[in-house]
């Protein structure tokens, strides 16, 4: 017997736990099924479980439990990155709560203490999606350092380096002072800061007392200039361009130089042109020829570059410096108060510097080419489409790609340097000592390895394919040709760029084939009020917390509902909560199954049934099936979960539970035993339509309901029907019943008739359709709508009569002796008072254009949904005085 109410924690653990002991998470590689394949985006080997890993890993375990009942052979491959920045940073600071850095123990050392930290407790995120029910095929679990990938990441890097795609180069890279690293633009956080615009006279050089007036947020970058640029057609400084200006402080002549980056609407129209610390001015000093001068050491400390008296000096020291100098000099025209952005490192909370620096590239364009195409032809395809224009954008004006970084945790560029620079880049140490033999000519030739390591994103673009075994070029792997390319990736919009598109880039190149056939582009979760979750703002939603309290299957079910293309999630725990009541209606149904005989019979067949209204509840679950199904393979999340929620909670729970009381109370034994197999039947197929969504409950519940023999249900297959299980005649009876009690429940509700008293119902009018339906249905119509009689009329109209319209058809309800007429306008007109009032006061504050304009985007809105709120209520009101107005 089912208990009362079921236990969420307990159950989760319990079915876990059998699954993954079952294998039922595997894929069979030997199978004669379609592959079917999932790459799960790996999560950060330091990472916590966060509402958005819900929402995307819920939407993939949602699909693959979907595909494998379809029959598929579904590979959801999991696996955590090794997050270069990430990690290090949780390991030195470890250490240096103990007084230890990592220069103290020595690059091995180190290397063996993040190791040790990672099989400790790098393993969290990979519980907590398990405890999200993620079924993965867990022995599979790959990481980005395991040595079969590694060995894919020095492959990748040799062969892209000797095709020419690979190179060194001097660059401007978004440069962290305080880690010392080139970061890319994923972990650079713009910062908006209240600052100032400095405006400096810069003098001509040749032509005493005449300026040029530049303005800055950054004066400390001017020892570092090399050139003024001013629009080409900007008649205010046609005879200045090609002359010269003496930079003060540094003394040297730098050019003006026309460029149609200087916008003649902004300031003074001329701007300053710092090549080595800006990637404007990187821009536009190569266009026009001019030299690159860096003036920051790695700390952004001044270096030798800059004036004697400032090396050494801080960046934010220099600049209060050479303000004060330039008003010595009186060069510094004015300050203004000035609000911008300013790009800070998300891990070190300091501002970066954009640092002329070496660096290894990749030719991102060259490789971009094909990776275009393949979206371009639809080979690839974004769910929602307009995600391919933030693709196109990026690619069409993709610039080379950084991959280097000076940290010691990450793959080791494999690259060796000979005693006068020569690189040789190759897989081993052993072959680069070949290469230098050759080189030099002569054996035992000192080389030295590049200490920097690879971009994170670098090992993370081979994901589709070295999961999978593949080490190099010319692999043959079975596994890999079985699984490969994948059918959808889901991910966020955030990572389109720097994940995504190199995964298009690297496997077409490598494998010569797309990656994956679709990529599902998920929304942000935000909070309730439509706000970004952030811990700053303190409207962070913990999902672990959120299971904790309503259980697994709540959340996972409202991501799923509220998931619609294009459209951010605002969650509610309310909403939450509210799913956890589906689940309990779900038991509740259970238990009233059970409790009234309803077994599950495996020989039982559904197109055996006579009676009306269980034919009409087998074609509800066909159709239910039909549309769930439909709205899963479009990736329309939300529909599918709603149509599932309406057809168990309306369908099956509001309605077919009701229509069976009276039949399962009868004396009838063949209509009892083909009712009790057929809600024993629906219930099962429920579990089944329900268990991609909330697999807990559902599973549960199959253990008790679907015999010894019947294995679970996570292993089951989907239902498929056909349309004969669809009774077109019992599903236009019922729908019609169903309409006629609802309708029946609004009036006597809007016209406050207490529960107790039952009234009589009147056929006004109708065919012979009508009547019949009304004949066949008039005891299960009674009981519902709380009827006294159901009869067609004859004579009058009876006085204080209310009509009720189905379709065409007119039914009359005599209320006038049932209700007080005159206390039941006066509560309804009062009601409408207080309803004008309230819409009234909505109204002033939205003419308001003051608190439209201020108040928060979300305090608005809710004004306006509470408006349409008030708005319905006046339309009911209204409707229920229109129908007392007779009486």
């Amino acid at each position: 017997m089912l208990d009362k109410t079921f236990n969420p924690a307990e159950i989760e653990a319990k079915h876990y736990t059998q699954w993954e002991q079952s294998g039922a998470f595997s894929a069979d590689p030997g199978s004669d099924s379609l592959p079917y394949t999932i790459m799960m985006p790996p999560p950060n080997v330091t990472g916590n479980l966060h509402m958005g890993h819900a929402l995307t890993f819920t939407l993939q375990d949602l699909l693959i439990r979907f595909k494998r009942m379809k029959g598929f052979d579904a590979l959801w491959q999991p696996g955590t990155d090794h997050a270069g920045i990430a990690t290090q940073m949780v390991v030195e600071r470890q250490l240096a709560e103990k007084g230890i850095s990592r220069h103290d123990l020595g690059r091995e050392k180190f290397l063996d203490a993040v190791w040790d930290w990672k099989a400790e407790s790098g393993g969290n995120i990979v519980k907590q999606l398990r405890h999200l029910g993620a079924s993965a095929d867990w022995p599979r679990e790959r990481f980005t350092m395991d040595e079969g990938l590694s060995e894919a990441v020095r492959s990748v890097f040799v062969r892209l380096y000797k095709d020419g795609l690979i190179y060194k180069d001097k660059r401007l890279v978004n440069w962290d002072p305080k880690l010392l690293t080139a970061i890319s633009d994923l972990e650079v956080q713009q910062k908006e800061l209240n600052g100032k615009l400095w405006h400096f006279r810069y003098p001509i050089d040749g032509e005493e007392g005449r300026y040029i007036v530049v303005a800055t947020t950054r004066p400390e970058t001017m020892l570092g200039d090399t050139g003024v640029a001013v629009h080409p057609e900007d008649e205010r400084y046609q005879d200045l361009i090609g002359k010269n200006v003496k930079l003060p402080i540094v003394g040297r002549l730098i050019p003006i130089v026309g460029d149609e980056y200087a916008d003649p609407e902004t300031g003074s129209g001329a701007v300053k042109i710092t090549p080595a610390h800006d990637f404007n001015d990187f821009e536009v000093g190569r266009r026009a020829g001019l030299e690159m001068i860096n003036v920051f050491d790695k700390f952004a400390h001044i270096n030798e570059n800059g004036p004697a008296e400032y090396q050494g000096m801080e960046r934010f020291d220099a600049r209060k410096r050479i303000v004060a100098e330039f008003e010595a000099l009186g060069l510094l025209e004015k300050i203004e108060d000035h609000v911008h952005m300013v790009p800070h490192g998300d891990r070190s909370g300091v501002p970066i510097e954009p640092w002329l620096t070496d660096q290894w590239y990749v030719d991102a364009e060259t490789l971009a080419k094909p990776a275009l195409e393949a979206v371009e032809t639809g080979k690839t395809e974004f769910v929602p489409k307009q995600w391919e224009n933030t693709y196109y954008d990026w690619m069409r004006n993709i610039q080379p790609w950084c991959v280097s970084r000076q940290l010691w945790w990450g793959h080791q560029i494999p690259a060796w340097y000979g005693p006068d620079g020569e690189i040789f880049v190759e897989e081993s140490e052993e072959a680069a000592q070949k290469a230098a033999a050759a080189h030099y000519g002569r054996d035992g030739v000192e080389l030295n390895r590049d200490p920097d390591v690879l971009d994170t994103w670098f090992s993370s673009a081979l994901w589709p394919f070295s999961t999978l075994g593949w080490r190099g070029p010319g692999d043959e792997i079975p596994e890999l040709d079985r699984y490969y390319p994948g059918d959808v990736l889901v991910t966020g919009f955030d990572i389109i760029f720097f994940w995504v598109a190199r995964m298009m880039m690297m496997s077409l190149y490598f494998m010569k084939e797309i990656p994956f056939k679709t990529v599902y582009i998920h929304a942000l979760v935000r909070d309730e009020n439509g706000q970004k979750m952030s811990k700053s703002k303190g409207n962070v939603i913990d999902p672990l917390e959120i299971i904790e309290e309503y259980s697994c299957d709540a959340l996972r079910f409202t991501l799923a509902a509220m998931a619609a293309q294009g459209r951010d999630i605002k969650l509610a725990t309310s909403r939450v909560e509210g799913y956890r009541n589906f689940g309990t209606k779900l038991w509740n149904a259970a238990r009233y199954c059970e409790m009234n005989g309803a077994e599950f019979d495996r020989a039982f067949d559904p197109l055996s049934c006579n009676l009306k209204v269980n034919k009409w509840i087998v074609g509800k679950v066909a159709k239910a099936t039909q549309e769930i199904e439909t709205a899963l393979e479009g990736y329309r999340f939300n529909d599918a979960a709603n149509a599932v929620y309406r057809f168990v909670w309306n369908d099956f729970c509001d309605w077919y539970l009701e229509f069976s009381k009276p039949i399962l109370g009868s004396e009838d034994a063949g209509a009892i035993e083909e009712t009790r197999k057929t809600i024993a039947w629906v219930l099962m197929q429920i579990l089944h339509l329900l268990h991609p969504f909330m697999p807990y409950i559902t599973e549960e519940l199959w253990e008790n309901f679907g015999g010894k023999d019947a294995g679970l249900l996570i292993s089951s297959g989907w239902p498929t029907f056909t349309d004969a299980h669809i009774d077109a005649q019992a599903d236009a009876d019922m729908d019609w019943v169903i309409r006629l009690i609802s309708d029946v429940r609004a009036v006597r509700a809007e016209m406050n008739t207490p529960p107790s008293v039952k009234a009589p119902l009147y056929l006004s009018d109708g065919n012979d359709e009508i009547r019949r339906r009304m004949s066949e249905n008039t005891d299960l119509i009674s009981r519902l709508a709380r009827l006294s009689s159901l009869e067609e009329l004859s004579g009058e109209m009876p006085k204080g009569a209310i009509q009720v319209v189905v379709e065409e058809t007119t039914f009359v309800m005599p209320l006038g002796d049932l209700i007080d007429v005159g206390q039941e306008k006066a509560r309804l007109n009062k009601e409408m008072e207080k309803t004008l009032v309230e819409i009234e006061k909505i109204n002033k504050k939205l003419a308001n254009e003051s608190f439209v304009s201020k108040a928060p985007e979300h305090v608005v809105k809710e004004q306006h949904d509470r408006k349409a709120d008030f708005e319905g209520t006046k339309a009911k009101l209204e409707e229920a005085l229109a129908r007392l107005a007779d009486l």
